[in-house]
């Protein structure tokens, strides 16, 4: 009987740290984002590999992230202000400084699982 409740504590705890690794990995921004237009870009810390394909380096923290964009991409010279709401949902912005900004764009991780 003993046996078996250790073997029970040890799947419990396995499976609770499991479930707070991945549930701390959603509530970033870190990853790959995909758009209903088929473009992606991915972040990784404070490097991004940008929807035309540039990797550059931005404004990282764990719920944003900020750049501009390079000269080889479709919005190039636009100020790119991307913020996280929830695990899976992402609004993107963009603009040349000093002028207006888009409208939000709704960015949503590219595989999602549930």
């Amino acid at each position: 009987m003993r046996r078996y409740n250790l073997t029970s504590r040890l799947v419990a705890t396995s499976l609770a740290l499991t479930a707070m690794t991945a549930m701390a990995r959603a509530d970033a921004i870190d990853g790959q984002w995909c758009d209903s237009k088929g473009r992606s870009f991915k972040i990784d810390g404070p490097t991004i590999v940008t929807p035309g394909g540039t990797t550059m380096t931005g404004d990282y923290d764990r719920h944003g992230f900020t750049y501009v964009a390079p000269a080889a991409d479709p919005d190039a010279g636009q100020t790119v202000i991307m913020q996280l709401f929830g695990d899976d949902d992402l609004s993107l912005t963009k603009g040349l400084a000093g002028s207006a900004r888009s409208q939000p764009e709704q960015w949503r991780r590219c595989n999602v699982t549930s």
